[in-house]
């Protein structure tokens, strides 16, 4: 009786505690199924629950667990900077800048959701079996959507766009950026000695080959990185998964290579063969630069990228250019270079726990995405990263290294 009952105490108590967060989950989810709505009031729906969850949290009085305050900091620094340039008008587009700083906040409130109330194990464990099952759902239909009907989400509802529509994502990177949040999960849970370690396994070959489908060339590299960084960092951390990784690995790559056979390999192809990778990128990285070069300290206020570009502009692609195809760039631009060391410092800080985790380093790869593109440009994809680095940093706090799910 003893045994039975306190483990189930436990949970309960867990869950209890970790009510906001739950909650905030579940928004997390809406605001990703609907992504391709092109009015606002998706994106002002999940702030405005997220900063309630999070105002919750406060008056229940959850605090950070120690040793996870660092990228608070930097994220509370951004959102400081933002205002400071609403405040002293070193913006050259308030109503971007608003947005933009809005924008920050929901991440900052999103960091202090994760480490303030996910400190129980069984609870984590459960939310990131129930974050891998989600993916796997918009992975899934993401490939049939691709190929029964291109461009409507949900095989219902029309985009305008026909090409590179994932799911409810309109832009593949962006769905690019949410598999790469949530593949190191998946292999991870595949490597553990369980009945549905398998099951894991054919999850992470469907998640490998909706990247295919999607054609999004960074998001197929890094992805494929993943797996292998997944499976060294197994060896390195987890003496029990020895003959299990080979298996892993074999198992995986004849999964994906079959699924892959019945999809096609063809648009991803043709996307490799193009001379289209860096076309455009390399012209709005010299603007950005010069950009930077011009306010270096205080930057041309958050999110005003698009409407500073126009004077920078060496080329003319015949279409509106809306972001830098780079955030790192387009951040110190914004910003300055005070915002682009916060960000820096979020990102070498979040190395550690995202490799003791193993199953974290997705937020590692986002990041380097982050520099060639632009996932952190809405705020639900860029909320995928920031909640995972929260739930490897309290890992971190309670079990520094990785000893199971």
């Amino acid at each position: 009786m003893i045994t039975t009952e306190k483990p189930a105490r436990g949970i309960w108590l867990g869950t209890r505690d970790a009510v906001p967060l739950l909650l905030f989950v579940l928004a997390l989810w809406l605001a990703t199924l609907t992504l391709w709505v092109p009015a606002y009031w998706p994106v002002a729906l999940f702030e405005i629950s997220t900063f309630l969850l999070t105002a919750v949290t406060l008056v229940l009085g959850r605090v950070p667990a120690r040793g996870t305050y660092l990228p608070l900091f930097a994220l509370g620094f951004v959102v400081l900077w933002g205002c400071f340039q609403l405040i002293t008008g070193f913006t050259i587009d308030r109503f971007a800048t608003e947005r933009a700083t809005l924008q920050w906040m929901t991440w900052l409130a999103v960091y202090y959701l994760g480490v303030s109330t996910l400190k129980d194990k069984s609870v984590a464990n459960l939310l990131r079996t129930s974050i891998v099952w989600f993916g796997f759902a918009v992975a899934l239909e993401a490939i049939l959507q691709a190929y029964l009907s291109p461009g409507k989400v949900f095989g219902l509802f029309p985009t305008g766009y026909r090409d590179f529509v994932m799911g409810p994502i309109v832009y593949h990177t962006h769905f690019a950026a949410l598999i790469e949040t949530i593949l190191p999960i998946a292999l991870f849970l595949a490597l553990r000695e369980a009945a549905e370690s398998y099951t894991f396994l054919v999850i992470s070959a469907v998640f490998l080959t909706a990247l295919v489908v999607s054609a999004s060339r960074g998001g197929l590299l890094i992805g494929f990185a993943e797996v292998v960084g997944v499976l060294l960092l197994s060896h390195v951390q987890k003496a029990k998964v020895g003959r299990r990784i080979w298996f892993a690995a074999l198992a995986l790559a004849g999964a994906t290579g079959v699924l892959t056979l019945i999809v096609g390999f063809e648009t991803a192809s043709a996307r490799f063969s193009s001379g289209a990778l860096t076309a455009g990128r390399l012209q709005f990285a010299l603007s950005t630069l010069h950009m930077i070069a011009a306010r270096p300290w205080i930057g041309w206020g958050l999110g005003s990228w698009p409407a500073v570009y126009p004077a920078y502009a060496t080329i003319d692609p015949g279409a509106i250019v809306n972001q830098a195809h780079c955030d790192w760039l387009q951040w110190m631009a914004e910003g300055g270079l005070p915002v682009g060391l916060a960000m820096l410092s979020l990102a070498l800080w979040g190395v550690r726990p995202a490799i003791r985790s193993i199953w974290g380093i997705g937020v590692i790869a986002v990041l380097i995405h982050a520099s060639f593109d632009y996932p952190f440009s809405r705020p639900a994809v860029g909320a995928w990263p920031i909640l995972m680095l929260s739930m490897a940093a309290i890992q971190q706090t309670e079990n520094p290294p990785a000893t199971g799910a």
